[in-house]
C-alpha cells in the first residue's frame, strides 16, 4: 500500500534491559541515520531526555519500507533496542485537519 503525502512513520526505540551502547554501535547508528537523511527519508530523530530510548521519524513509500528501516537500525539489529512502528498522519490545512468552522 502506497503512503500518501501526509503520512509519516514513527519508529519508537526502547532500550532493552541489560543492554548498553558501545562507541562502535553509536557510530553505526549515526551512519544509518545519515544514510536515511541523504536518501531524503529522515524527517526527525533524537533521543528522549526522560526515557531510555529515542524516536526516528521517516517518510517512505510504504509501511513495509519503514519496517525494514527500523530492522536495519544497528541499535535494533544488535538487540540493544527494540522498536514500535507507528503510522502518523500529519495535520495541516491542506488535508483539512486544521480548517476552522465554515
Amino acid at each position: 500500500m502506497e503512503t500518501d503525502a501526509y503520512t509519516r512513520y514513527v519508529i519508537l526505540l526502547n532500550m532493552n534491559e541489560g543492554k548498553a551502547f558501545t562507541e562502535d554501535l553509536i557510530q553505526a547508528h549515526v551512519a544509518h541515520l545519515r544514510e536515511l537523511d541523504q536518501a531524503g527519508k529522515l524527517v526527525l530523530c533524537g533521543p528522549f531526555l526522560d526515557y531510555k530510548g529515542g524516536m526516528v521519524i521517516v517518510k517512505t513509500e510504504t509501511r513495509e519500507e519503514a519496517e525494514e528501516i527500523a530492522k536495519r537500525d544497528p541499535f535494533v539489529a544488535s538487540g540493544t533496542e527494540s522498536y514500535e512502528l507507528r503510522t502518523w498522519e500529519l495535520s495541516c490545512e491542506e488535508n483539512h485537519h486544521l480548517l476552522g468552522p465554515s
